[in-house]
C-alpha cells in the first residue's frame, strides 16, 4: 500500500476540484466539498498546517477515493 503524502488542506480542496467536487460552503477554517453524485466530505484549512495522516484517510473514505488516485490528482 502506499503511502500517504503530507499535504495541506488547500492542496487537497484542489485535488478534489480535479476530480470533479465543489466548494459548496466554508464554515470558519473548514470547507464543505460535494460531487454531483451525492458524495461530500469536510476538509480543515488551518494555515499552513499538514492534515495528518488519520484523518486525510478518513476524508478519502468518505469520498470513495483510493489513494493511487489521490496521489496522481496531487502531481
Amino acid at each position: 500500500m502506499t503511502r500517504l503524502p503530507r499535504v495541506t488542506g488547500p492542496e487537497v480542496v484542489r485535488a478534489f476540484e480535479l476530480d470533479g467536487f465543489a466548494v459548496v460552503r466554508q464554515k470558519g477554517s473548514h470547507v464543505y466539498l460535494r460531487h454531483g453524485d451525492g458524495r461530500a466530505t469536510v476538509v480543515p484549512l488551518h494555515s499552513g498546517e499538514i492534515i495528518g495522516p488519520g484523518l486525510l484517510s478518513k476524508i478519502l473514505r468518505d469520498v470513495g477515493l483510493d489513494r493511487d488516485r489521490f496521489i496522481a490528482l496531487l502531481g
